[in-house]
């Protein structure tokens, strides 16, 4: 998180705010094609985990490769459309600067490239997280950041067009990253020998769950690189650098957030291939809870004092970044509780009417956007939209299981939403006043993120948490002391 804090404030003051944002909206053009990828990676994910559950190592390899062999043909379909109508778009619609025109297609290719071998990269990275090798997950993210802080360096080493350098210097990074996956999973796991899958039914299931699964990523294109291009065409590249800002925050701590969920969510699917639903409703519940604690605790203290934190952190703070960081923030509070609730529907393989249901609330977002965009609204209000269709996509979900494996709607409304917004209510009460009555200052920014953190931690340890959770930590806090005193 650190690292790619670091490395987008350099990024931005070397690009400067105009190239930043191209960067950002160009690269958006190459990612709106990611909808057929994501589909087919959560497919690959739920299918490697559930044979592994159930113990199936015959089965799992064929799985594995023909999740490997429909990767590589998506990888050649979304080469095609975005060579030919993703950059017929960036030449048509996209608001860029005619001296800039060059730079940007260059970046673009680049951009294919490196998304192509992301998408082939897909099964090898599903198998390390099904089989749960987290320690290589983490150590392999260690040294991805690592040459995402080289690039940086080498930016300001190397006299060359910044923007064509940093989408050349990108891809090398990914295909680093990628080959290490490789070797790594070639090396220890017997099912990632290919071998050529003919089994006909086997891929009917996979591109069937997956093309279900489309409606959502599609959706999930259209609120996030949709949004982009319209802010684009509407106030130009200047605004995506505000986006883009607020969006990296937005990653660097929901990374906290989604490793968690990445770990356990190998775990849902396990038990229910398994049938042990009671480990799995309490695992469910557990992991939103925790994923909120986590991401509230981080952004707590950020949404206090985002103006003086980007001030110090960019230097050149692009226009409306302070308020899209607030909203985008916000957002990612409701909708980070909603990931092992997907992860359930994903397990159950009965994905047709969540995806369609929540796949139109969120592609609301995009039209929406537009249309209060075209009466003047101001940029921002595209996020409170994004906000409000989430608390309904939330309320959707939670109904849509209740009917699908009977989930116990109270207990998660019990346990998970209602301590929820208590400690949120609560620590803002706590916490506001300093920002209210002390002036903005060094001091006050290093006082409210020690005391926020406190006053989180208290919070979720006597409101947040039950007896057994306490109990755990107690263990834990008790073992490591133990330990360190018997050390000394």
């Amino acid at each position: 998180m650190i690292v790619s804090l670091y490395t987008s404030r350099v990024i931005l003051n070397t690009l400067g705010v105009e190239d930043y944002g191209i960067y950002n909206v160009v690269g958006g053009v190459v990612t709106m094609f990611a909808f057929f990828n994501s589909a087919m990676s959560s497919a690959t994910q739920r299918f490697l985990s559930f044979e592994i559950g159930k113990g199936d190592f015959v089965q799992l390899r064929k799985t594995f490769n023909a999740t490997q062999i429909i990767h590589i043909g998506i990888a050649v379909l979304i080469f095609i459309l975005a060579e030919t109508v993703g950059l017929w778009f960036v030449k048509t619609y996209l608001v860029i600067p005619p001296e800039r025109l060059q730079s940007a297609i260059w970046v673009y290719h680049f951009s294919v490239l490196s998304f192509m071998v992301s998408i082939i990269q897909v099964p090898y990275n599903a198998t390390i997280i099904a089989h749960e090798r987290m320690n290589v997950y983490a150590y392999v993210s260690i040294i991805e950041v690592s040459l995402k802080l080289l690039i940086v360096f080498m930016l300001t080493w190397i006299t060359y067009d910044k923007l064509k350098l940093y989408g050349i210097l990108h891809f090398g990074v990914v295909f680093i990253i990628a080959a290490i996956y490789r070797v790594y999973t070639r090396s220890n796991f017997e099912e990632s020998k290919f071998e050529l899958v003919k089994d006909q039914k086997l891929y009917k299931t996979l591109i069937s769950y997956s093309g279900w699964s489309l409606f959502g990523n599609i959706a999930g294109v259209a609120q996030g690189q949709g949004v982009n291009f319209i802010l684009n065409i509407f106030f130009g590249p200047v605004l995506n650098a505000a986006r883009g800002i607020a969006i990296q925050v937005q990653s660097a701590l929901q990374a906290f957030v989604s490793n968690f969920q990445i770990a356990v969510n190998p775990q849902i699917i396990k038990y229910y291939s398994a049938d042990n639903k009671d480990y799995l409703l309490s695992l469910v519940i557990r992991s939103s809870k925790l994923s909120f604690y986590l991401f509230f605790s981080l952004s707590l203290p950020i949404l206090l004092e985002v103006d003086l934190i980007l001030k110090l952190w960019l230097n050149i703070v692009p226009d409306f970044a302070v308020i899209f960081t607030k909203l985008v923030l916000i957002s990612i509070l409701i909708s980070c509780i909603s990931g092992p609730l997907q992860t359930l529907v994903q397990a159950t393989g009965k994905i047709r009417n969540y995806q369609i249901i929540i796949s139109f609330l969120l592609l609301l977002i995009l039209p929406l956007s537009y249309i209060f965009l075209k009466n003047g609204y101001p940029p921002e209000i595209t996020l409170y939209i994004t906000i409000v269709i989430e608390l309904f996509a939330l309320l959707f979900r939670l109904l849509l299981l209740k009917k699908l494996i009977n989930f116990p709607l109270f207990i998660y409304l019990k346990e998970v939403l209602a301590k929820n917004i208590l400690i949120v209510i609560l620590a803002l009460l706590l916490t506001t006043p300093f920002v209210i009555y002390f002036e903005s200052s060094n001091i006050r920014l290093v006082f409210m993120f020690l005391f926020s953190l406190c006053v989180n931690f208290t919070l979720i340890y006597h409101i947040g948490l039950v007896k057994n959770e306490r109990n755990f930590i107690k263990n834990f806090f008790r073992k490591f002391f133990i330990d360190l005193t018997n050390k000394q």
